[in-house]
């Protein structure tokens, strides 16, 4: 049998795709398209594994009400440099949309903004909200709750953490900022299931089973748990960080943490009380943005230029490889692997718009 080939499709085409279906599930125009741009984005940049695909998920989510589609997104405690932000259960990119926003206008008067979310909903990847500051020569940082758990505390069975992800965004001058977005598991979730619809095997070392045996059909995987930063030598450490992670994005904002975390993948209309926290640094509050930038990038060029290890091509720094796929994507296309399509396909017929 032949082996079925990506589909390429191009950043706008992508957009308003998603825009369309969004809309045909009762989001307004400009909700949707927000959404369409961020999620695009997202597979622009690489990260597969929030972006189109998660589409069918959230139009069977929208559809069994477990995402409102008109939410009162509304502040519930404020101070100078911080707030809470209940975002009534409405798609996570707008939740964290806004909240990026008013953590950089905190930050131009303080220095430093500070901006939890409650209520709030899975939201692509970490990454697209840490950036948002640097345009504004603001360092960003991104903390959140998985939106399912698939970690347990170092050494148990209990699936009580998720994978907690934590991005960095970091402005530099004529370099490329430096962009750190990663998991607190050897892998991401999202990850897993690009493998799944990809009919790919997952590496040891991302799953084991209940028994500490390596796991590596993504097919099975709610028969496994993710591994920690760490892996099996190492794992208290990435277990220890999944959980700091989860008091400042979930407990500290009022949303769920723990035991209280919603498995948005098996349940379709529970409310998920998604928590997360994004801030922005103003550098001018701690010195000459001019003079930072060029000490970043100095810094990235002694990184890349140091000396090698045998068999070792290039040094990276966090944000190039994401980089160079956006700039390979916006020229080549997007690709789409065959099953995706195939379910956007029937999202599309479902919804009665154009296929992709």
């Amino acid at each position: 049998m032949p082996v079925l080939s990506d589909t390429s499709v191009t950043f706008d085409r992508l957009k308003a795709f998603i825009e369309q279906a969004l809309t045909a599930v009762g989001l307004p125009d400009a909700d949707a398209a927000t959404v369409a741009a961020l999620m695009a984005e997202a597979d622009l940049q690489g990260s597969d594994g929030h972006g189109v695909s998660r589409l069918p998920q959230y139009v069977r989510r929208i559809k069994a009400g477990g995402f409102n589609v008109r939410p009162n997104i509304h502040v519930v405690h404020e101070h100078a440099g911080t707030a809470v932000l209940n975002g009534d259960n409405g798609m996570g990119h707008l939740v964290m949309k806004r909240a990026a926003g008013m953590a950089i206008e905190k930050a131009r008067s303080t220095g430093i903004g500070w901006v939890n979310s409650q209520f709030s909903n899975h939201a692509g990847p970490a990454s697209l909200y840490a950036t948002m500051p640097l345009a504004h020569d603001m360092i960003g940082l991104y903390f959140a709750v998985g939106n399912a758990n698939h970690l347990p505390a170092w050494g148990g069975l209990d699936m009580l953490l998720s994978t907690n992800p934590i991005a960095a965004a970091i402005p530099a001058g004529d370099e490329n900022p430096i962009v750190l977005d990663m998991a607190t598991t050897v892998a991401a979730y999202g990850k897993v299931k690009t493998k799944a619809l990809r009919g790919e095997t997952m590496p040891e070392g991302w799953m084991i089973d209940r028994e500490g045996k390596p796991l590596t059909d993504p097919k099975r995987a709610d028969e496994g748990m993710l591994l920690p930063l760490g892996g099996m030598e190492a794992g208290y450490k990435g277990y220890g960080l999944a959980m700091i992670i989860g008091l400042l994005a979930g407990t500290l904002g009022g949303a769920a943490m723990g035991r209280d975390v919603i498995d948005f993948n098996h349940d379709d209309d529970s409310v998920t009380n998604t928590g997360q926290a994004v801030a922005a640094i103003n550098i001018a509050a701690f010195g000459d943005i001019a003079v930072f930038k060029r000490s970043v990038d100095a810094l990235v060029r002694d990184f890349r230029n140091s000396r090698r290890m045998p068999g070792v091509d290039r040094i990276w720094v966090p944000g190039e490889r994401s980089h160079e796929t956006r700039l390979r994507r916006t020229s080549l296309g997007i690709p789409i692997a065959p099953a995706l399509l195939r379910g956007l396909d029937q999202v599309a017929d479902d919804l009665g718009i154009a296929r992709l």
